[in-house]
């Protein structure tokens, strides 16, 4: 229970009403440590209530140590897109609802400035921001770290993926007197995380989620074999038709999308969608239609998409692979949230069938392979082809010729006695 962490009955009474009856393993891992004030290095899969896992201490920590004097943001939230930074915003807002003094913001790109100064001139407790739009504010004198208290990084490898390192180095340099700092992270493998977390954290607790059952494997997936971009399409139809109640389709890039809605509306589907670079009024759009029920598709590239939290997404439709198999996990956590099951269905060309095994070892599952009766493949799985073993003798023999290569050469460029 929720009580047993230490928690404002507020608190707790917020997250009743949100509907969370007992902690996750991820909120049973960071709440106590953040309440104790150590700066934490967690990782969670998506979808697995990570989101209050930090919102909870910090607003814990703001009804412990009121602000006593008018003054700057004291919780600052960096996170990638823009979406993510509205939905954090939004659950801030109904966590803190029964806690009136706690003041919660949001700055984003895609926003006239004139509004982000007007937020600015009020007194923020909890400020939640993408790192581009904000730096230009502190670079301009709008706003001022000093009073930061602690610094949350949300999905820290997409927002190395996306190029930001440099600029949440220099806002966490600006916010050097705060006393806590927390990086999240879907993942902890790999130098940049390292490297991020070296520079931004002091003696951090690590941790990382182990689902529980409950919390675990309620994303169904499986593939589909497609004979070519015809035949995948039909397999879409078919699904969108019969099994889905709501779907994010993946797409790679944005002539992709625009092809496929086009398809779509051809033939009778009412779609939304979401790309890069989109004024942020369509994109809000787009959600709204899609959040309200108003369009049950939703055709989306992986950077425009990140940070969707619909609760009620029945599936997540990879029509074009992503290239790493952790984008992949990315995208399938935006069904099976709040407790719910959720599909993940693949559709695979020949093409695609090299990605299949480097998924099924970063997951650890196993990707079955289903058919639709009336639209089975004709032709059998392409075979995923593997480098040839090379033998120690055949390694060693192949160094002889490299290295009598490249005696070789270095003869050829000498002159000779007689010249």
């Amino acid at each position: 229970m929720f009580e047993e962490l230490d928690l404002d009955d507020d608190l707790c009474r917020a997250v009743a009403e949100l509907g969370y009856k007992e902690p996750t393993s991820i909120q049973q891992l960071v709440i106590p440590a953040a309440m104790e004030g150590k700066d934490i290095l967690a990782s969670a899969p998506t979808g697995t209530g990570k989101t209050a896992a930090f919102l909870l201490p910090v607003c814990q920590f703001l009804l412990d140590y009121p602000r006593r004097q008018p003054g700057a943001t004291r919780i600052l939230i960096l996170t990638p897109t823009r979406e993510l930074a509205l939905q954090i915003f939004e659950q801030a807002k109904l966590i803190s609802k029964y806690c009136p003094h706690i003041h919660c913001g949001v700055i984003t790109g895609g926003i006239n400035y004139g509004t982000d100064l007007d937020l600015l001139d009020n007194e923020l407790d909890i400020l939640v921001a993408t790192p581009g739009r904000l730096f230009e504010h502190i670079e301009t004198e709008k706003f001022d770290c000093r009073d930061i208290e602690c610094l949350i990084l949300d999905e820290a490898d997409r927002m190395l993926d996306m190029g930001f390192s440099a600029i949440v180095n220099q806002i966490a340099t600006e916010a050097r007197w705060r006393k806590q700092s927390m990086l999240f992270s879907a993942t902890l493998e790999g130098g940049g995380i390292a490297r991020f977390a070296k520079e931004l954290l002091n003696e951090p607790v690590q941790l990382s989620a182990d689902p529980s059952r409950k919390e675990h494997a309620k994303i169904h997936q499986w593939l589909h074999l497609a004979d070519d971009a015809k035949h995948k399409y039909a397999l879409l139809c078919h699904i969108l038709e019969h099994q889905v109640d709501s779907a994010v389709v993946f797409v790679k890039t944005r002539d992709r999308l625009n092809e496929l809605k086009q398809l779509l509306e051809r033939d009778g589907f009412s779609v939304a969608w979401l790309q890069g670079e989109m004024p942020q009024d369509k994109r809000n759009d787009a959600m709204r239609r899609f959040r309200e029920g108003e369009v049950k598709i939703l055709v989306a590239t992986d950077v425009a998409a990140r940070g969707i939290d619909v609760e009620d997404i029945s599936h997540v439709i990879n029509y074009d692979m992503p290239r790493t198999a952790d984008v992949y996990v990315h995208r399938i956590g935006r069904t099976g949230r709040a407790g719910k099951k959720g599909t993940a269905i693949s559709l695979i060309e020949a093409h695609d069938v090299s990605i299949i095994p480097k998924i099924e070892r970063y997951t650890k599952q196993v990707l079955k392979r289903r058919v639709i009766d009336e639209l089975r493949p004709k032709h059998k799985e392409a075979k995923v082809s593997k480098k040839p073993k090379v033998s120690a003798k055949a390694k060693k023999s192949l160094g002889k010729k490299v290295k009598t290569k490249v005696k070789k050469k270095k003869g050829r460029g000498k002159k000779s006695p007689e010249a």
